[in-house]
């Protein structure tokens, strides 16, 4: 849907199986109209999709990419992002740190991402910006001493953004890529994500001459800086004083506990065999990081000694109409923080995606219908922005 100040606002379809594009299509028919029809009947309907490798494929063949064009006209429906992170299965299946592969060092990775570019370009409207996000170059376990690798991420960011750059300008569309920080990733911080674009401009002139930073920026998840204990407005400060679009902000919320006995053993519950679930501790008044893991089930079987002060910020997408209740807490705090910033920026990023993933594998006390779920977040995130007069 389109608030104020051009704000477009969607739900990302990833929360959905799908990695057939007959299995999207499916979902679109059976859950996203129904979802539309409780928030915005009548009104045109902003439709924020993911594809993998094998759905973006065959929704490129002319026949079917017509017909959802005109699927979409039928409906009033349409297109202005498309997630691209996730390049193979994100459900149903082992995911974990695989959903960074292939990475940006890759030829696979470019050429699925120049596919969704194309896809894109044919479905936004006229005079509407169109996105995609991706991961942040790979997994900070493959990059730390694999200086080929990080060369290679460079070279592809440069191909990828010339090609965004050609495209753009053969279809007169707007369009943008935004690289999602992500706990333990090639760049998980804001300091590390300005540094990596002060390397990228550093490893090829053309960034600056070519004006190519006006296709490649950030996609800002409210969840994944949450868990590193920044301050929204202090990271979005940042990101923009070094000259980083802001391609889209993900709506989202990560889950917070203490780690004494009560919250380990209540956190237990979240362990699941499908996806990452990073954990970052700190200290929430001063926002000290003090270490990291990589999933969970490590930070549970670590047996080091807890300072009082320590908070546990796991990267589990929570629902963001509904507290997970005691012992835990939320990072709705960062995500509203974003908002009020976004109140004083308004034309700082104009896409805007609720991303909630993980309601398959939600502990069953946090999980009510996926219909239900998506039209309370609709409805927590547009009075959370009227509150601001951005809706």
């Amino acid at each position: 849907m389109i608030l104020k100040h051009g704000l477009h606002l969607a739900y990302c379809t990833n929360v959905h199986r799908g990695e057939s594009w007959a299995q999207t299509f499916e979902m679109l028919e059976r859950h996203t109209l129904v979802v539309r029809e409780r928030i915005a009947a009548g009104e045109p309907y902003a439709i924020g999709l993911r594809l993998g490798q094998n759905a973006a494929a065959e929704l490129a063949q002319p026949a079917t990419l017509a017909a959802f064009r005109e699927w979409l006209d039928q409906h009033d429906c349409y297109v202005f992002t498309i997630n691209g992170f996730p390049y193979g299965s994100f459900h149903g299946t082992r995911v974990k740190e695989q959903v960074y592969a292939p990475d940006w060092s890759t030829p696979e990775r470019l050429a699925y991402t120049k596919q969704l570019f194309d896809l894109i370009a044919a479905l936004v409207p006229t005079g509407v910006a169109g996105s995609v996000s991706t991961v942040p170059g790979s997994f900070k376990a493959w990059t730390s001493n694999d200086a080929e690798r990080r060369a290679a991420i460079f070279a592809n960011m440069t191909e990828i953004s010339r090609y965004i750059a050609e495209l753009s300008e053969r279809t007169g569309r707007d369009l943008h890529l935004g690289l999602e920080p992500e706990p333990c990733c090639y760049f998980e911080t804001t300091p590390e994500t300005t540094d990596f674009f002060k390397g990228w401009r550093a490893s090829d002139p053309a960034v600056e001459s070519e004006g190519l930073l006006r296709h490649v920026g950030v996609n800002y998840d409210c969840c994944h800086l949450g868990v590193e204990f920044e301050s929204a407005a202090q990271s979005l400060d940042a990101l923009t004083a070094a000259g980083i679009r802001l391609s889209k902000i993900h709506l989202s919320s990560a889950l917070r506990v203490t780690p004494d006995e009560t919250g380990r053993a209540a956190v237990a519950a979240f362990v699941e065999p499908t996806y990452l679930h990073q954990v970052v501790v700190g200290n929430a008044a001063t926002g000290e990081v003090r270490r990291r893991y990589v999933d969970l089930p490590d930070a549970l079987s670590d047996t080091e000694p807890t300072l009082p002060d320590d908070e546990w910020r796991v990267h589990f997408h929570l629902p963001l109409h509904a507290s997970p209740g005691a012992p835990f807490s939320d990072t709705r705090d960062h995500l509203l923080d974003t908002l009020d910033w976004m109140k004083t920026h308004p034309d700082a990023c104009q896409h805007a995606e609720m991303e909630t993933y993980t309601w398959e594998v939600l502990p069953s006390d946090l999980r009510i219908g996926i219909e239900d779920q998506l039209v309370r977040e609709y409805e927590w995130t547009l009075d959370s922005l009227r509150a601001r007069n951005l809706a």
